[in-house]
């Protein structure tokens, strides 16, 4: 069944703002993927933040290459990397022209095209408890699940292949912030966020 999800699309202005601004509001906005007449959507759940000025960790931080040139654009563009020679994570990137920040998205939870995104990540149609739970909770994983992959690295974000539905903010109570995952430099940076108790959240 497919869900009526309202809401405009975020428009240049969202995204041009304040890194940490914009991560924490991206949380319950709705990532959208026109993949072939099909529409995949997933409600965003958690995030991780990056500003290469002052983040050992971000990609921008040692300066300007082929590599991360997209993160030094105007915020709303898309920006995907290929790590560990595994999979593909994608990144909405912040702030005005010259600045380095993105957002890394980590969890989501989906909404509609989830047949889609089952044969996406697990190339079958039945689909477990523990499947589904593990559907779009990593950032490897909604790489996978989307099919989004080197080809939409720069993706305009307010165009109509890959965008985003404002929702309501969430509440301030219901944001938890923590220290990011899986890096070694600049770890007590508290740049992660998420909803709590949401089950799609990667890690608790």
């Amino acid at each position: 069944m497919k869900l009526k999800i309202s809401g405009k699309k975020l428009k240049r202005g969202f995204f041009t703002r304040d890194l940490l601004l914009v991560a924490r509001e991206l949380l319950g906005k709705i990532l959208v993927k026109n993949d072939n007449g099909e529409s995949l959507s997933g409600r965003i759940v958690e995030v991780e933040a990056y500003d290469g000025d002052i983040d050992e960790a971000a990609h921008t931080f040692t300066g300007l290459t082929k590599r991360n040139e997209i993160m030094f654009n105007d915020g709303g563009y898309l920006y995907v990397y290929f790590t560990y020679g595994a999979h593909f994570c994608c990144n909405v990137v912040t702030g005005k022209k010259g600045r380095g920040t993105a957002i890394l998205i980590r969890g989501i939870e989906p909404l509609n095209g989830i047949s889609k995104m089952i044969k996406n990540r697990f190339n079958k149609d039945l689909l477990t408890e523990k499947e589904k739970y593990n559907l779009t909770n990593g950032p490897g994983k909604i790489c996978q699940a989307f099919s989004i992959s080197r080809e939409h690295y720069g993706l305009d974000l307010t165009g109509d292949k890959i965008f985003l539905l404002d929702q309501p903010l969430i509440k301030h109570e219901q944001i938890i912030a923590s220290t990011r995952i899986g890096i070694k430099k600049s770890v007590d940076l508290p740049w992660r966020f998420f909803i709590k108790d949401n089950p799609y959240v990667s890690k608790r």
